[in-house]
């Protein structure tokens, strides 16, 4: 078993802060240059289309999540699962878990591309899209549809990538692909005037791109991570226990979309202003979680290599480093996009109005942000410890439950803007803190078990 410290990184000894840096900054800078180029998508339309074809795209943000939470949840499994075999020592074992996880991805691709072109207008309806924006909107949705087979092989390479700490390939993939499609954007956009279907087939494109990209380097990877086609098919022992780890990291994001989707809907029942401001602000929420998310990865990854290696005290000291450097560069990052908010938000929109929401949304809700790394954190280090339905059902409710309540309750009652967006930063709290009880009671029970 060479292979993840040739292309990866000794979890298992030596000195933590330095090793979890490397592994988390690089996966966060990878996600941050996707949303940036994601971001042109919304810069693009909204100064060379309308700001109704800006509207259609932010209205489809948290339709996309629905439709690949679930799958790309379960990527979260072979991440977990193959880092577990790296610290008990099964080579073995890995290899099977590469091949089934690609297979796994194809055929769950292939079933949200299908699925996705299918119910793209009922889905967009139920949300009350307002009448100016759903056309385009489902434009955009479908064409973006047909890259699902790629989105999903990214996310399942990359996943089997990280597993050993290396995060730098999967970040050359996406700053390839993001070029092509900053460059796709403006060509389709500005230069043949395609509008939201631009944007879309750019989209697809790059994914194609990612795809191809990781894919190769999976296959001229060492043994045991070298994909070879012969070896593309499910271990049955190898998807059960990715399931076991996955599927419920995938309802927890699906049932966060059902929430985030509740909420898109309230935000579409104050007009298309307010959709457009509302998207604009959410490239900035994206942006500054994508820091949170690269320690998120860094403690399921380094937690589940050394609980397989019966190091829990090492999995504890990889939290508390995962979970102070998550929130502290949140906050820098959040201060510096609110404190020069006038200035990024031209990057989007020159209409005053729309300007005006954006500015709201990142006051009531980019500010509070880093709050969200207290359960995201905690969730992932008790994955990594084998614990994947108590973090999801502790979510469910904290953050999708409590915000589905608060729009049926104190936003009917108080039907104003603030009064919807500030539901964020109060289910972050409760969330946050009924995770974090968790992750320490799972902790102590683990540092009192046996080796």
């Amino acid at each position: 078993m060479t292979k993840e410290k040739s292309s990866g990184m000794d979890m298992l000894s030596g000195s933590m802060l330095g090793k979890i840096l490397k592994f988390a900054l690089p996966l966060a800078l990878g996600s941050i240059l996707q949303q940036l180029f994601n971001s042109v998508d919304v810069a693009v339309v909204g100064r060379f289309s309308s700001k109704q074809a800006l509207a259609a795209v932010g209205a489809n943000a948290p339709v996309v999540a629905l439709m690949i939470n679930m799958f790309a949840g379960i990527s979260v499994g072979s991440n977990v699962v193959i880092a577990n075999y790296i610290g008990r020592g099964h080579p073995e074992r890995v290899k099977n878990t590469v091949g089934t996880s690609i297979a796994l991805a194809f055929i769950t691709g292939l079933i949200l591309m299908g699925s996705g072109f299918s119910v793209a207008k009922p889905l967009l309806e139920i949300m009350s899209t307002p009448k100016d924006v759903i056309g385009l909107a489902v434009v955009y949705l479908r064409i973006y549809c047909l890259g699902m087979p790629f989105i999903m092989l990214y996310n399942f390479g990359a996943a089997i990538l990280r597993s050993t700490g290396d995060t730098k390939r999967p970040l050359f993939c996406l700053i390839i692909s993001g070029i092509i499609n900053a460059v796709l954007n403006v060509f389709f956009v500005v230069g043949f005037g395609l509008g939201v279907a631009g944007v879309a087939i750019a989209t697809v494109i790059s994914n194609i791109v990612s795809s191809g990209l990781i894919l190769c380097f999976l296959m001229k990877s060492e043994e045991p991570l070298k994909l070879e086609l012969r070896g593309m098919r499910i271990y049955k022992e190898e998807l059960t226990r990715i399931l076991r780890i996955g599927v419920p990291a995938g309802l927890q994001g699906m049932v966060f979309s059902v929430a985030n989707i509740c909420i898109q809907a309230a935000i579409n029942s104050f007009g298309s202003e307010v959709v457009a401001g509302s998207a604009v602000a959410l490239n900035f929420e994206y942006l500054s979680y994508f820091l949170i998310s690269g320690f998120n990865s860094a403690v399921m990854t380094f937690t589940s290599q050394n609980y397989g290696a019966d190091k829990v005290k090492r999995c504890r000291r990889a939290y508390f480093i995962c979970m102070a450097s998550g929130i502290l560069s949140c906050v820098a990052l959040n201060s510096c996009f609110y404190f020069g908010r006038d200035l990024f938000i031209r990057f989007f929109t020159t209409d005053p109005v729309v300007a005006g929401y954006a500015a709201q949304r990142m006051r009531y809700v980019l500010l509070f942000q880093f709050i969200a790394g207290t359960y995201e954190i905690s969730g992932s280090a008790l994955r990594g410890f084998g614990y994947s339905m108590t973090p999801t059902l502790l979510t469910v409710f904290g953050t999708c439950i409590v915000r589905i309540i608060w729009i049926n309750t104190v936003t009917v009652k108080h039907h104003t803007f603030f009064a919807l967006m500030i539901v964020y930063p109060f289910s972050w709290v409760i969330t946050g803190s009924i995770v974090v009880a968790a992750y320490f009671i799972v902790l102590k029970k683990m540092l009192n078990s046996p080796v």
